[in-house]
């Protein structure tokens, strides 16, 4: 079978498109035939090696897939079983989906959803998971529509492409913060009310700034999170899942002490499989199927190394499918 194969022989790190046989799978109780799998964040740092993301060698990235059940001794699953599969550490110290087949444990899987096909299923991806599951956190802690604004920080990403789908399909009126103002059309598409540039939140900042949002989505860290906080209205929620700028937080206790404002942080990787089935079937019911295509990009396997730089580089918007049989 083709996969992406990731050595590191002799603190030579490397990756490349290769043969690997199937008998060299690892253990697991269900084989999934892949149909398509995607690049997320962190599949660029597994990629290019920027961050010690792989801890077991050799290593297939991938922390996502969709495919077609091949072998089952798992009792929810047989043959022909359509899955999707996010995180469990898959891609870090389990070979994950960049590959044509992968064999792992029956309980990391999730039933795909009937609305989806699994090309869809991976223009949603782990990202567009994570978004599910930072709304949800927005919803469990009572942030209506009715409360004011919702800010989405990384906004042109996966995460932040889907978050604002999902955000305007509910009608909440989405503030998008981007880098790249040239795709303000693109946020505007999907939903966004209001585009305004990372540069308001990416320095350092006061310790409280003026009251301008209920709620946010924070895909990026560091100063940008702390002044996300900064300005969350009283008694709002901050739902945080990435570390784009940075995993530090220079912020102060200003925001939770004074106007009570919750911050959230949101894991989709280690994520209980209730949970992870409950965002699946929220996303089959809440996101606009017409967004997938404008907000996805497909390439062939052989493509993955050199977009996952590209990737890391800032240079890809929303969400980019990975076809693993072309």
């Amino acid at each position: 079978m083709k996969a992406i194969l990731i050595t590191n022989d002799n603190d030579t790190y490397n990756a490349q498109l290769t043969e690997v046989a199937e008998d060299q799978l690892p253990e697991g109780d269900v084989t999934v035939s892949i149909d398509y799998s995607t690049l997320n964040y962190k599949d660029g740092l597994a990629i290019t090696g920027k961050s010690p993301v792989v801890r077991k060698f050799p290593m297939v990235p991938g922390v996502d897939f969709a495919g077609t059940v091949e072998q089952s001794a798992h009792p929810d699953y047989k043959p022909g079983d359509k899955v999707v599969l996010n995180g469990w550490g898959v891609g870090e110290v389990h070979w994950g989906g960049l590959a044509q087949k992968a064999r792992l444990k029956g309980d990391w899987l999730v039933p795909l959803p009937d609305r989806f096909d699994s090309r869809q299923a991976m223009a949603i991806g782990t990202a567009g998971y994570t978004s599910m599951l930072c709304v949800m956190a927005l919803e469990n802690q009572g942030v209506t529509p009715n409360d004011g604004d919702i800010l989405v920080t990384g906004a042109v990403g996966g995460v932040g492409s889907v978050a604002v789908s999902l955000l305007a399909k509910l009608g909440y009126s989405v503030i998008a913060s981007t880098g790249r103002r040239e795709e303000a059309e693109y946020l505007k598409s999907l939903g966004a009310k209001e585009i305004i540039d990372r540069s308001e939140l990416s320095e350092k900042g006061r310790p409280l700034g003026k009251e301008r949002w209920a709620g946010a989505i924070d895909t990026v860290g560091s100063h940008t999170l702390a002044n996300v906080c900064a300005s969350t209205k009283y008694g709002g929620t901050v739902a945080a899942c990435g570390l784009a700028q940075g995993f530090d937080l220079p912020a102060t206790v200003m925001p939770f002490i004074l106007r009570g404002v919750i911050l959230n942080g949101v894991d989709s990787v280690m994520c209980p499989r209730e949970k992870r089935i409950e965002a699946w079937n929220r996303l089959a019911k809440d996101l606009d199927i017409s967004h997938l295509e404008m907000m996805a990009s497909e390439i062939p396997l052989g493509d993955a190394i050199a977009t996952a730089k590209s990737l890391l580089d800032g240079s890809v918007k929303g969400r980019v499918i990975v076809n693993v049989n072309a």
